[in-house]
């Protein structure tokens, strides 16, 4: 959910959706997503806390191994959103190594920006399920502090809209 400020302003006209209040649910969503629209990569942007909500997602996403999958987790070891509460297992949790444990084809752990952006375009278009672990600080903003995007059923239509292949 900390993503969605900084995407917002990035890349506003995009197809996108934000998990606000549906915490843990990104990674369910995306797979959804990538299975209805297999022609189209699909990427979820998720929190290190959110993931660990629903740990279980790793299994479904690796069984369904939808290859225009490309899962990143933006790990900085706490609940941001609600205060910054230590995640359980905090900087120890290894979400890389469980995703290839689950059967995702590829995960990686990136600590470095530049190393990011060298590795942008293979992770944008290597065969997934890809999981990267992006480690990172706490965001300025998060969706409870950042200026209000669209309610969540006018971001699900007009990612529907924008999806529906045409009549």
């Amino acid at each position: 959910m900390t993503t969605v400020p900084a995407w917002r302003e990035l890349a506003p006209e995009t197809e996108w959706v934000a998990c606000v209040g549906f915490m843990g649910g990104a990674s369910s969503l995306g797979l959804g997503l990538a299975l209805a629209r297999p022609e189209r990569r699909v990427i979820v942007c998720d929190g290190d806390g959110s993931l660990l909500m629903q740990l279980g997602s790793l299994a479904t996403i690796a069984g369904a191994a939808p290859r225009n999958f490309t899962h990143l987790v933006f790990k900085n070891g706490v609940y941001h959103t609600s205060g910054s509460q230590a995640i359980p297992g905090g900087w120890r949790v290894d979400f890389a190594g469980m995703a290839k444990s689950a059967g995702y084809r590829n995960a990686y752990v990136i600590d470095d920006l530049e190393e990011f952006r060298i590795r942008l375009p293979a992770l944008l278009t290597d065969e997934g399920p890809l999981l990267v672990e992006l480690h990172t600080s706490e965001a300025d903003q998060t969706p409870m502090t950042a200026p209000g995007g669209p309610p969540f059923d006018a971001q699900v239509e007009t990612l529907r809209t924008r999806l529906l292949p045409p009549a």
